[in-house]
């Protein structure tokens, strides 16, 4: 009961003081003792089915009954409060729950309960001496931790007996402790990416936040308070809406609970997967899905819950939904717009259109499996399907200018058809001229010279020529046109195939190579 101990006397006197109507304020001033003691001692009277009048007829023994002393209000008032311990821990992990709030919550179906401060201490007091408690400052819904295994996971090339070895990739909610396992062939960007899209998706959801170690995949640069996240780490943030951060460079206290999950990971799964030989990373993960069930179905020590039934009862439902559609690499380029009209993307060795008024300028690109986007200030002037064909063009209408538009059909098909009207060995030539550049538009730049000197020489001269440099180590127009110019095609039996470095002592001979 809270406030002072008031002897029968008194407790008389204050019924006679209600039975008047007067407010426990003025009865608390009347009697000297405080108002919170009226307060008490009112709401006993209210609480049994007495009137004023009959509290008065009671005899002292009968009176004193109706109010417990102050050790018995203590035990009974702790009592109540710690059957609500369990409900705290709960409701603690949900997103936004405060030990504030509970308090305002307990005290307002217990007016005489603890005040603030002695509700915050009983109740740290209580968790202290509960195993786990420490789990409590983890929000349910609110992150995600990832980081690789030190050890690894080893699979058998079936032709060479070649061992490759496995980066196994485990992620945690710390709240619940529901665990992820995935074994990736490499810690690179693509595979880091397919780790985590993969776990979420056997979430069936997104957390707000998650949380690598300093991955070289995820991070450029790691830092104490702000680590430098990579752009398409930042994209796949945007993707799933929520945030991807690190860790603190030599703080273990940050990624303490996922490395304990990495011990029991080596204790549950690594040692049973020890015992069998796999030929391939899909074998692997096949069975770490299995024991990963398994695995999340353990219970917690002294407990009947496990991973999975306090992921499902208190996790879960604060995930966020997952997107319609499964996250994709974006790559970037920064190119210049070629004066045909087209970017060239050296990765796969293709051109895409832009529009002839962005000509001579330098553009954004983004890229993935599916599509290729340009962009100039920010400004999407151009989307394309993404093409694999190496030399070809990917080709818009809209976007070419009237002087542009033959460039369209350029390929090694159409020069190597254009060849064949002047001869077969012309043919034979700009096959060989444009397959052997790295970059394809040279070799049509210079295809199409070869062809236009048909202006100054004849069909036959032009032939006769490509026959001659045809054994050449490399080919090209300069090659043409000098030959034509210097008529050695007219006398190709008067070509000089002497050395032309002069003879010299420094100079070893074929006797040296024996």
């Amino acid at each position: 009961m809270a406030g002072q101990r008031i002897n029968l006397m008194e407790i008389k006197e204050l019924i006679l003081l209600k039975k008047k109507k007067l407010s426990n304020r003025k009865a608390a001033a009347i009697l000297g003792v405080s108002r919170n003691t009226v307060n008490s001692y009112t709401k006993i009277f209210e609480s049994h089915e007495f009137g004023y009048d009959e509290l008065l007829n009671l005899d002292d023994e009968a009176l004193n009954d109706l109010f417990p002393t102050a050790s018995e209000v203590e035990g009974r008032r702790f009592e109540e409060l710690v059957q609500y311990f369990p409900y705290f821990i709960k409701e603690l992990k949900k997103p936004g729950c405060t030990l504030g709030q509970l308090w305002q919550e307990y005290i307002h179906k217990h007016p005489d309960g603890y005040k603030s401060t002695q509700f915050h201490h009983y109740f740290n007091k209580w968790r202290k001496k509960e195993k786990g408690s420490l789990r409590i400052e983890h929000k349910a819904g609110e992150k995600l931790f990832f980081d690789f295994t030190g050890k690894k996971l080893e699979v058998v090339d079936k032709k060479s007996g070649e061992i490759k070895e496995l980066n196994v990739l485990v992620g945690i909610l710390p709240c619940s402790q529901y665990t992820f396992v995935i074994a990736l062939q490499t810690q690179g960007k693509e595979d880091v990416i397919k780790g985590i899209t993969l776990c979420l998706k056997y979430f069936k959801g997104v957390p707000k936040v998650i949380i690598t170690d300093n991955l070289k995949s995820i991070v450029n640069k790691a830092h104490k308070y702000a680590p430098q996240i990579n752009r398409t780490a930042k994209n796949l943030g945007l993707h799933y809406n929520c945030s991807i951060t690190a860790t603190r460079p030599y703080s273990p206290k940050d990624k303490a609970l996922v490395e304990g999950a990495v011990r029991l990971v080596y204790q549950r799964i690594f040692y049973k997967l020890s015992k069998h030989t796999f030929f391939n990373p899909e074998e692997v993960n096949e069975q770490i899905l299995e024991l990963l069930d398994q695995y999340n179905d353990y219970k917690f020590t002294n407990s009947s819950l496990t991973r999975r039934s306090e992921f499902l009862a208190i996790e879960k439902p604060f995930l966020q939904p997952l997107p319609s559609q499964a996250f994709e690499i974006k790559y970037y380029k920064r190119l210049k717009v070629q004066k045909m009209g087209y970017i060239y993307l050296s990765t796969d060795r293709h051109y895409y259109s832009v529009p002839y008024q962005y000509i001579g300028q330098r553009v954004e690109v983004e890229y993935t499996q599916k599509t290729v986007e340009i962009y100039l200030q920010g400004k999407r002037i151009a989307l394309h399907l993404r093409s694999f064909e190496q030399g070809r063009y990917s080709t818009i209408k809209e976007h070419l200018s009237s002087a542009n538009k033959a460039y369209s059909q350029w390929s090694l098909d159409y020069f190597v058809k254009k060849g064949r009207r002047i001869g077969p060995n012309t043919q034979q030539y700009i096959d060989k001229l444009i397959r052997e550049k790295e970059y394809p538009e040279t070799g049509y730049k210079q295809a199409q010279g070869l062809l236009l000197l048909i202006k100054q020489y004849t069909s036959n001269r032009i032939e006769e020529a490509c026959r001659i440099a045809l054994p050449y180590h490399r080919h090209g127009y300069h090659t043409i046109a000098q030959i034509l110019e210097k008529g050695i095609d007219l006398n190709p039996e008067g070509v000089d195939k002497t050395s032309s470095i002069p003879n010299h002592r420094n100079i070893r001979g074929k006797h040296n190579y024996q």
